[in-house]
């Protein structure tokens, strides 16, 4: 490693030259990289749900709808209006109650549940579908398009909506996400390094990397709007302590060489790439678990992340030694001391009291254990989006003036007898919470017969073996009573038909509670068990992977316990992914101190003074380490208009901290009760006579 070290050092131009110009392709691969917005289509293809989703688009040539709520509109208006939205590009259908017969009919002629439920004071209700799925890019064109034709009159709800106003969102806050994270990483580094323009090169290598990892995007398709919006921000995070630890190593090499610094560096990379392999493996492995979930959001996650791990290990011992060779004068000149002051009498005093923190930790444990597991998670997506967005605004209207909150939607098989279907449709009608069924059963009061409904409502609702009808619910999406309701359904429908099924985003997001509550416990476990593995491995111990997870794993709980205690619900997607990115990201602090605690005691050195050294020698370290990931995160928590991210964000950088508290003085406290134990179950920790 050191022939490439010296060789990197060497060419340090024409590494920078080859690296500019990989940012070309890279930003090339970003622009085309497609942007998911919703959260839903990341269910496995394979349940019932997502199925029905599919067969919608390929028999009846629709996916996406929304409830279009208008006011202040005269009827031959309102049919103008649906003329003119029927005619927008991607709207496949628009359905009101003059499908049923011309306008100028009288409205008495109408089942008056069909009336009442369309209409309330001055607003009447239509249903736009969409010719596409829910997050197509069509499908969100084709709202803000339909927004346009009367703004102040028209208000769109339902998924598709929600989803056009994430990414509306989302595109215009993203810039600022990397802005804020990176301003308040630069504002920390020039506080704990000893240079004010080293930190410009660090965030510089890092925003290459990031770039690379995003551009490299283009060979998966498409990423999420949440995996877009975090991964700088996690990439610099996770990554700065690489960049900190070849500078360090760096400075101590041009001591050992200062006449000749091209050979300093050239073994500070050599001894970086030893020592960030180590780290970056556990991290890598964090975000690779979240691959485990059935949930295909966590393997959009982890794959993206756990690559931008490997660009910015590659750009640590490659783009940035040629930033500093090229830079190392001006560095040099705009050196200071040090603003973190000597920390010794802090490792002096945890070493002295150790059965304290002992006693803490062992106080803290349940509480901690016990908040962590009943943690309130939210799952309607929109709950996470501000309550002034045009959706929010639209979906309120439609829950309080027409007392409808969600739309199934129900595809009965065509094979059912039409005594059957009308039995079944009842039978659903008459169920809590369901507010009206719209289908050709139901459509047909007794002053309509069959044959007087419109060809060509029939065959808009009748296709490809299946016939289709909507059915509104006054709860609201994720609660256990729209829950309950989908289940009894259910029974309902296939009690008279096998093939017959509810679909929609009621129905979606009922199986997302159930799918992300087993990867919950299938992520914590790979976790867990990938980090014990490498921890095993890097040690060749049984009783240290034991430790240092714990210890962490204590961290997470303290973190994941504190929105418990403060009566905070998180999204459903924070509690799964938080604990393995904060096991994966700050278990590295662990690993530092265990290092250098195995180095000590090697030495011959008794556990009190071991542990001693060790505390003075990695607590400048660890603080520097997290106060960095706190940096890159919590700005983004607190700006962030959407609960998603900002609830991450916020997680994440309280994560850090509690982490570094928990290494910084309960692990020490581990090493002094259990330090026989180590020494007999450990290779390395007792001095070779």
């Amino acid at each position: 490693m050191i022939s490439f070290g010296k060789f990197i050092a060497k060419h340090k131009k024409l590494v920078l030259i080859i690296a500019f110009a990989l940012l070309i392709p890279s930003v090339i691969g970003m622009a085309r990289t497609r942007v998911n917005y919703d959260i839903l289509s990341y269910l496995p293809n394979n349940i019932e749900t997502v199925k029905g989703q599919n067969l919608l688009v390929d028999k009846f040539g629709t996916g996406g709808f929304s409830m279009v709520i208008v006011e202040g509109m005269n009827d031959q208006d309102v049919v103008k209006l649906k003329d003119k939205i029927a005619k927008i590009d991607h709207v496949a259908d628009v359905y009101w109650y003059d499908d049923l017969a011309d306008i100028n009919v009288p409205k008495s002629v109408f089942p008056k549940k069909i009336i009442d439920k369309f209409n309330t004071g001055n607003a009447t209700m239509m249903v736009a579908m969409f010719d596409d799925t829910t997050s197509a890019d069509g499908t969100m064109n084709a709202v803000n398009a339909i927004r346009k034709i009367s703004e102040k009159q028209v208000f769109v709800s339902g998924m598709s909506a929600i989803v056009a106003d994430t990414k509306i969102l989302t595109e215009q806050e993203t810039m600022m996400y990397v802005l804020i994270a990176g301003l308040l990483s630069l504002l920390i580094l020039g506080l704990t390094m000893e240079s004010f323009l080293i930190p410009i090169f660090f965030l510089l290598s890092i925003a290459m990397a990031i770039l690379y990892n995003l551009g490299s995007n283009i060979f998966m398709g498409e990423i999420s709007y949440i995996t877009k919006a975090l991964s700088a921000v996690l990439q610099l995070g996770v990554t700065m302590d690489y960049s900190i630890f070849l500078y360090h190593s760096y400075e101590e090499n041009k001591k050992r060489y200062p006449d000749d610094r091209n050979r300093a560096m050239g073994h500070a990379i050599s001894n970086t790439f030893v020592s960030v392999v180590g780290s970056s493996i556990t991290t890598v492995a964090g975000f690779l678990a979240l691959c485990f979930m059935t949930f295909t959001l966590g393997l959009n996650i982890g794959l993206v992340m756990a690559k931008g791990v490997v660009f910015g290990v590659i750009c640590c011992i490659t783009v940035l030694p040629s930033f500093i060779l090229l830079f190392d004068k001006a560095i040099e000149k705009t050196s200071h001391r040090e603003f973190i002051p000597n920390l010794n009498k802090v490792s002096n005093f945890v070493t002295k009291h150790y059965l304290i923190f002992a006693l803490i930790f062992l106080v803290f444990l349940f509480p901690a254990v016990y908040g962590n597991m009943r943690t309130p998670v939210y799952y309607n997506l929109d709950s996470s989006l501000p309550e002034d967005l045009a959706s929010r605004v639209a979906n309120t209207k439609l829950s309080k003036e027409f007392k409808m909150n969600t739309t199934h939607m129900l595809l009965i098989k065509d094979d059912l007898s039409e005594n059957k279907t009308t039995s079944m449709v009842d039978k659903i009608q008459k169920e809590k919470g369901v507010e009206w069924v719209l289908g050709l059963n139901s459509v047909a009061g007794p002053a309509i017969p069959k044959d007087f409904i419109p060809s060509d409502l029939t065959n808009k609702l009748k296709n490809g073996g299946y016939q289709l009808a909507l059915v509104g619910s006054k709860y609201a999406v994720a609660t256990d009573a729209c829950n309950t309701q989908i289940k009894n359904i259910n029974k309902i429908v296939k009690s008279y038909s096998k093939k017959s099924m509810l679909i929609g985003e009621g129905p979606l997001t009922n199986d997302l509670i159930s799918i992300t509550d087993k990867d919950f416990k299938t992520v914590s476990v790979v976790s867990i068990g990938i980090i014990f593995v490498i921890i095993l491995i890097i040690f060749k111990s049984i009783s240290l992977p034991v430790i240092l997870v714990a210890v962490i794993e204590f961290a997470i709980c303290i973190n994941m316990s504190i929105p418990y205690y403060t009566n905070t619900k998180l999204p459903f997607i924070a509690s799964i992914v938080i604990g393995t990115i904060q096991l994966g990201a700050t278990v590295d602090y662990a690993i530092l101190m265990t290092t250098r605690y195995r180095k000590e005691r090697s030495l011959g050195h008794e556990k009190k003074e071991a542990v001693r050294i060790t505390h003075e020698a990695c607590i400048k370290s660890i603080v520097a380490s997290a106060l960095s990931f706190f940096a890159a995160t919590i700005g983004v928590g607190l700006y962030s208009r959407i609960d998603m991210i900002s609830s991450l964000c916020s997680l994440l950088s309280r994560g850090a901290i509690v982490s570094m508290v928990v290494v910084i003085f309960v692990l020490p406290s581990m090493y002094m009760i259990f330090d026989k134990v180590i020494c007999k179950t450990s290779i390395g920790f007792l001095k070779k006579n």
